[in-house]
């Protein structure tokens, strides 16, 4: 393509924030491609003292010596010229913001997306979280091109991955970002020699129901004590450990960030605390109750249950 063979001839673009990203341009860098760029969020204040924090993908850059670019709006014609003066013949997103027209289609080979499901299923923000929460026992990653409607590009390469059940979203997420990483390495190599053809979204939706994975608000993490426990020990292993799913005990808000259900007789209305004040913390659901390991209180800090239980009195 483009008469570009070697990876340290193919001229990359990256674009990424958080954690997540670092895996995939770590992989780029070890296997020899040219990152010509860096585009990642301004320097946000956080913390008590409000200092100045930079993304992890900054952060690494800094550190490997590669060039940096934080625009506030990337429509902006400055930022713009910026980018064109790069010369990519790709761009690479991972974990990012919503790129305009003007951006993702500057390139001669386009922009590729790495996503963290298995597309067409779980277009959206949160694909590991509603993965883990409808109790899927199988997830993966894609690589696909990017165009105009959110996680509909057509598709490059595809890799599954089983989930536990009792793995909660954030240790699918970190071997997710590895097994992601690879597939990008794996997808830019298979485009240079021609291996990698884009197949069409369409073609691959068969019969079965899409399902979707929206951003997450507060209501999705309230829980549901009338529903089956299953239901509610799996939306708080895909909240876990962060945003934390959530329910009230003597009106403050409780997370739930580990827990075993625990099917069978229920002898309490659902909603209620069962405990014998120094061992165990069980929340009764539908058909069993919901036995909770870690959690932390509105105000206070993460703790084992039985740390919890030697100074609060159900």
């Amino acid at each position: 393509m483009l008469g570009i063979k070697k990876p340290n001839d193919l001229r990359v673009v990256f674009m990424g924030t958080p954690e997540f990203a670092v895996a995939s341009l770590d992989a780029l860098v070890q296997a020899g491609f040219n990152v010509v760029g860096v585009i990642t969020a301004p320097d946000k204040p956080a913390g008590r003292g409000m200092q100045m924090q930079q993304s992890a993908v900054k952060k690494y850059a800094v550190e490997h010596g590669l060039h940096v670019m934080q625009p506030e709006k990337l429509k902006n014609p400055d930022f713009l010229q910026q980018l064109r003066n790069l010369h990519a013949n790709i761009q690479v997103v991972v974990a990012f913001r919503m790129l305009p027209e003007v951006v993702w289609n500057m390139p001669a080979m386009g922009t590729i997306n790495v996503h963290s499901s298995l597309l067409p299923q779980y277009r959206g923000a949160a694909p590991i979280n509603w993965a883990v929460i409808n109790g899927e026992t199988e997830t993966g990653v894609t690589t696909f091109k990017l165009k105009h409607e959110i996680d509909t590009g057509d598709i490059l390469l595809q890799q599954s991955m089983p989930i536990g059940p009792n793995e909660n979203a954030g240790e699918v997420h970190d071997r997710m970002k590895e097994l992601g990483a690879q597939l990008l390495v794996k997808t830019l190599l298979g485009l240079l020699d021609g291996s990698v053809k884009e197949v069409n979204q369409a073609s691959m939706a068969g019969s079965n129901e899409t399902k979707h994975a929206p951003k997450l608000f507060t209501d999705t993490c309230r829980i549901d004590t009338s529903k089956p426990v299953h239901m509610v020990h799996n939306l708080v292993r895909g909240l876990s450990p962060f945003p934390g799913a959530f329910t009230t005990l003597s009106g403050k808000m409780l997370k739930i960030i580990s827990a075993t259900p625990l099917p069978g007789p229920v002898h309490e209305e659902p909603g209620h605390f069962v405990s014998d004040g120094k061992t165990h913390l069980r929340l009764a659901c539908a058909d069993g109750y919901l036995e909770i390991l870690e959690l932390q209180l509105e105000g206070k800090k993460r703790m084992p249950v039985q740390e919890f239980l030697k100074g609060y009195r159900i």
